[in-house]
């Protein structure tokens, strides 16, 4: 038996073109939220390591590690536990 909720899901297609707007835009205007210290900065102001196998961003406060981002064969694999929140204006 479905019931209300289980009508209303949808699968992750849904969210295609949401996800697309949402990365195409101006992001290191962005402001995050780190979710070990609460501080609250632009994300041109966060610390970026490039030596590692992929781009490791962390809090320029507490210097705990805020997203990983991975790009390889076409593919991004972007990790974000440690950002409570990420805000940014929609153009």
């Amino acid at each position: 038996m479905t019931t209300q909720i289980d009508e209303m899901r949808l699968d992750g297609n849904a969210i295609g073109g949401l996800l697309h707007e949402i990365f195409a835009v101006e992001m290191t205007n962005a402001v995050g939220t780190c979710a070990h210290c609460g501080a609250v900065n632009e994300v041109g102001r966060v610390h970026v390591y490039v030596h590692a196998p992929g781009t490791v961003v962390r809090c320029p406060d507490c210097e705990q590690v805020l997203m990983k981002i991975v790009r390889a064969k076409g593919r991004y694999w972007i990790e974000m536990t440690g950002t409570r929140l990420l805000e940014f204006a929609v153009p």
